[in-house]
């Protein structure tokens, strides 16, 4: 019995850790990286302007050769509009809509990933001596709950490593 006492309290323990430790956690999570790519900013950014275009360099996109795509909308800048499905489970379904865009300069994309949630992501252009840094940005409101708030803690490492191979990609690209 007193082994029992003892298991539940450690119980209890751990759930109060995983409840408070979550509430004192960050509710919104940024993850960002950068690259330098040597072309001006107008050769970068149609790149990153089109939804369509996403499909030469997206790293989620190679993961899935059966990924179906749905674009609407404008071809380019803000109103483009893509949508997908797939059963890979790095891939997953959504939504995405070029919601402003400020040209050579800025791209800001609204994420939608059903009961996953919602996030941004912005592409910011920046001209540096003769080329552009590439920096590829997301936000995304993790909820009130700890689940969501500890899972925030783990985006960086999550989507960090595809940003930069996604990065890479574009600039291979507007290099090559």
């Amino acid at each position: 019995m007193r082994i029992l006492k003892w298991i539940l309290a450690v119980i209890v323990v751990l759930v109060a850790v995983f409840i408070v430790g979550g509430l004192i956690l960050p509710r919104n999570i940024e993850v960002s990286r950068s690259v330098q790519i040597d072309a001006p900013a107008d050769a970068v950014f149609p790149h990153v302007n089109s939804l369509k275009a996403t499909q030469a360099w997206s790293p989620w996109l190679e993961r899935d050769p059966d990924v179906v795509l749905t674009f609407s909308g404008a071809d380019a800048g803000v109103g483009a509009k893509m949508a997908w499905v797939s059963e890979h489970p790095q891939v997953g379904s959504g939504a995405q809509e070029i919601t402003a865009s400020v040209e050579n300069q800025s791209v800001t994309t609204a994420l939608d990933f059903g009961d996953m949630g919602t996030a941004s992501a912005t592409f910011d252009l920046t001209d540096s001596g003769g080329g552009t840094t590439l920096t590829w940005g997301f936000t995304a409101d993790m909820g009130g709950g700890p689940a969501g708030r500890w899972m925030g803690l783990m985006m960086d490492k999550w989507v960090g490593a595809d940003y930069e191979q996604g990065l890479a990609n574009i600039k291979t690209l507007v290099e090559g």
